[in-house]
């Protein structure tokens, strides 16, 4: 168990390392538009996508060093979601990750471009290794990485989402709601890096079944979170989306049966990893921590 722990947290020290440099010196007059970028993009993230991408990569191909960029390619895009989200257009949130929001600190033009700076640079990147590591398969993850990100994918959830404000909306839409929002994104993370690592097609289908049921568990969690958590520890305003009168698992559900879903799900996920003949455990641990945790 601890060897697990040891080289999760091996991978995202040095993620964080490579976040934390990317835009180090970057630029003259227009320095302020790096330092919104950066500011949240490296504002103590738990960096879950970027590590469910290496975890996918090293599973299949042992060295994940060389796909660092496109893990942290995944978290701009993230990154970019958190900073748009929390705009007063949309949440209208001031907290995230226990830090004032990006448009709180740069006002609101700038985080627009930062989250558009952030969505781009995180294309940029992808390109670039697509251009020196010129194999099919990493066209093909990368394609899928952009498309879960668009309009069929996350943005599409956050559409959803805003017109979903201030009105009871059925299970099924609450459920593709999210599964593109949140689901999208984590499915792809895995799914993409098991593709770039050379994963075989019957491996890829099961990741993409264990990604869709670790987007499920997650959001249900983020709503029992909402709930039951608190501002200081969340990072963010607790109980926001009763503020914001939002269908949410726990209003259709109850915080009981959420929980009992959440634990269901995450004994599917591991089903769906202990079909894989390859050393899984290190996305047993991240799927144990999701479950477990408080923020």
């Amino acid at each position: 168990m601890e060897k697990k722990k040891e080289l999760i947290e091996q991978v995202r020290k040095e993620m964080n390392e490579w976040l934390g440099g990317y835009f180090s010196g970057r630029g003259t007059y227009e320095k302020k538009i790096f330092e919104a970028m950066d500011y949240s993009l490296n504002a103590n993230g738990k960096r879950i996508r970027p590590l469910l991408f290496l975890l996918g990569f090293s599973m299949f191909s042992g060295d994940y060093k060389k796909a660092l960029p496109v893990a942290g390619a995944i978290e701009m895009i993230h990154t970019y979601s958190l900073i748009h989200d929390d705009l007063p257009a949309m949440d209208n949130d001031d907290l995230r990750r226990g830090k004032p929001t990006n448009h709180k600190v740069f006002g609101e033009a700038i985080a627009i471009l930062a989250g558009d700076g952030l969505l781009n640079e995180a294309m940029n990147i992808m390109f670039r290794f697509c251009c020196e590591n010129n194999m099919q398969r990493n066209l093909d993850a990368c394609r899928l990485i952009s498309e879960s990100a668009g309009v069929d994918g996350m943005i599409g959830g956050q559409v959803i989402d805003m017109l979903s404000e201030n009105m009871q909306i059925p299970l099924e839409q609450l459920y593709a709601m999210h599964s593109k929002k949140t689901g999208a994104l984590i499915k792809a993370s895995i799914v993409s890096g098991a593709m770039t690592g050379g994963a075989a097609a019957d491996e890829l289908c099961l990741l993409a079944e264990y990604g869709e049921k670790l987007g499920l568990a997650f959001q249900i969690k983020d709503d029992i979170l909402d709930v039951s958590g608190d501002t200081e520890k969340l990072g963010k305003r607790a109980q926001s989306d009763i503020e914001n009168k939002k269908t949410t698992f726990v209003t259709e559900y109850g915080l009981e049966k959420c929980m009992e879903l959440c634990g269901k799900l995450t004994v599917e996920c591991m089903e769906n990893l202990n079909k894989i003949s390859r050393d899984t455990s290190q996305l047993e641990e991240i799927t144990m921590y999701l479950l477990n945790r408080d923020r």
